[in-house]
């Protein structure tokens, strides 16, 4: 078992000064903590299959999911040097979930402020505000 310096959260052995397994002699390569939690969270397998449970829920009409995903995991989100068989799982979930939110953004703006203008007499068929109406259900008319 790897040893937990709870203090910088971070996994792995703590570098020693003038010790660097970088190539190149630059900082020491050193894993951080794949999800939010530290080191209360989730070991690394685990969070695999959890970011990729995630990323691929998101496709079954879960999109939040993947904002969840992008959330949980959000340390290797910011590190791009972090936990490299999550980091794929965790950033398509950002740009899934960006998709999905630029399009339910615009489809909502696109009703607000477009209106009976836009879509004309169909308008009155497409929006929910007159549909106990419709149907009948108020009995105080």
């Amino acid at each position: 078992m790897e040893p937990i310096d709870e203090e910088r959260g971070l996994i792995g052995h703590r570098s020693t000064a003038g010790t660097s397994t970088a190539v190149g002699g630059g900082n020491p390569s050193r894993r951080t903590w794949p999800t939010v939690d530290g080191p209360h969270g989730l070991s690394e397998e685990e969070s695999l299959r959890y970011a990729r449970g995630y990323f691929y829920w998101g496709f079954a009409l879960l999109p939040f999911l993947w904002a969840v995903n992008c959330c949980y995991f959000w340390p290797v989100l910011r590190n791009s040097h972090s936990s490299p068989r999550i980091r794929p799982y965790v950033t398509r979930s950002a740009i899934g979930f960006s998709v999905f939110a630029l399009v339910l953004a615009t489809w909502s703006l696109t009703f607000v402020i477009g209106g009976e203008p836009l879509f004309g007499p169909v308008w009155n068929e497409l929006v929910m505000y007159n549909l106990a109406d419709k149907l009948g259900l108020t009995g105080w008319t």
